[in-house]
């Protein structure tokens, strides 16, 4: 206990301090929290103090901090769902829909690409082609939804078209990105039980079914019953206690619990006093606490002295222009397509280019099922790094902000 209690600090302090550097330089917060995982893990502290690295984060380091991130990543993927918006995604139903598709499209089509020769020198033994694929495919093809919305808060656009339609992009990305995330995982079959591939899929669409045509009308009815727009302490107890439940149950079918934690979300009543609450009680800790045990998990993981060679870094750098020629380009394509300006285009496809922390949880998924290697796990620890730093610098060249483009949504009927 004395040891956890110290590792905890450690990250804490590490992830915490490296934030605040980041917000200091100009760059999101989760950048800095990023590089601190790094920094306490083998490719930094493991390489300049190795005895000290061992005694502190040991092994069973891992499994303690794997049980406890992944606790903390359940409430945030609930919180995640919970911000979706059904509503605006049908306002900005045209361009929303054309460019996180393409945005989706394009990069799949490179992983696809890439997938081939990536599998042969990078994938674990025993991996299918398939998996493999559809695993690089979101690995590349997915945006941060929380991060996005963060630069936009701090950029004032967060009520401009622009900030719409990336926020309605970034939302459908989601939903596609874990809903093919569940069918990758139920293809490998990493649940309890391991279950067979029809069972886990027919499992998979009926606890969907059940989801989105029993339980989400059932919550909104009850929440319309109550009458009352305050959240008390057992009425947010028993919303956890939901959202575990549906996590576990995805993982009894074979999927990752974290697709459950989303599913939740979803459902959730669009009851916007009660989501500013949950928003405000669950991100404190999810954010302060669990979080960074994340981050410190992901570093463990990242060996960047894996990548020493040239030949190794010469297939990252393929990977990270692959996956920002693929991002941008199909949103930027799908912009112009719907008549947005050039400016506006390119500002889209530097928004939806970023990747943070939500990379991280599909990289380390990826990882913990034994699909990705520690090299392409490192290399794609690389890319999300490197595409979530480029979004601020190339906003700032486009000259996208709050003095900018903060036209007022609008309903696209393009």
């Amino acid at each position: 206990m004395t040891l956890l209690l110290v590792q905890v600090a450690v990250v804490l302090l590490v992830t915490v301090s490296c934030g605040w550097l980041a917000r200091r330089l100009g760059q999101a917060r989760v950048i800095g929290e990023m590089i601190g995982g790094i920094l306490i893990g083998p490719s930094v502290l493991g390489r300049l103090s190795p005895e000290l690295s061992s005694r502190l984060f040991d092994k069973t380091s891992v499994i303690t901090f794997d049980s406890l991130s992944t606790l903390g990543l359940i409430l945030f993927l609930f919180l995640v769902g919970m911000e979706l918006d059904s509503e605006q995604i049908y306002k900005q139903r045209t361009t929303a829909l054309l460019a996180s598709g393409m945005s989706i499209f394009l990069p799949f089509a490179m992983a696809a690409l890439l997938a081939p020769s990536l599998r042969v020198r990078f994938a674990p033994p025993g991996i299918g082609a398939g998996a493999f694929v559809l695993f690089l495919g979101i690995a590349m093809s997915i945006t941060a939804f929380p991060v996005l919305a963060r630069i936009l808060e701090e950029r004032g656009l967060q009520a401009s078209r622009l900030g719409t339609t990336a926020m309605m992009c970034a939302a459908i990305d989601d939903v596609a990105a874990w809903t093919l995330l569940a069918f990758a995982l139920a293809l490998i079959g990493k649940g309890d039980g391991n279950p067979s591939l029809s069972t886990r899929l027919m499992g998979l669409a009926a606890y969907l079914l059940l989801m989105l045509a029993v339980v989400r009308p059932l919550a909104n009815w009850l929440a319309k019953r109550r009458r009352t727009s305050i959240l008390s302490v057992e009425l947010l107890s028993l919303i956890v206690v939901a959202v575990l439940l549906s996590a576990s149950a995805t993982n009894a079918i074979g999927v990752h619990p974290l697709f459950g934690a989303f599913l939740a979300g979803l459902c959730f009543p669009r009851i916007t006093l009660w989501r500013g609450e949950i928003r405000l009680k669950l991100d404190m800790i999810t954010s302060v606490l669990l979080l960074p045990l994340f981050f410190a998990l992901t570093g463990m993981r990242t060996r960047l002295d894996l990548l020493s060679g040239g030949n190794s870094w010469l297939w990252a750098g393929i990977v990270l222009v692959a996956a920002i020629t693929g991002k941008m380009g199909g949103a930027v394509l799908a912009a112009r397509w719907t008549g947005e300006s050039w400016k506006d285009a390119w500002a889209l496809g530097a928004l939806l280019n970023t990747r943070g922390l939500v990379e991280l949880i599909v990289l380390n998924v990826a990882y913990t099922a034994g699909v990705f290697s520690p090299t392409l796990f490192t290399m794609l620890v690389v890319m999300a790094l490197v595409t979530t730093m480029l979004t601020i610098p190339l906003l700032n060249f486009l000259g996208v902000d709050n003095l900018g483009d903060a036209r007022p949504v609008q309903a696209n009927a393009a």
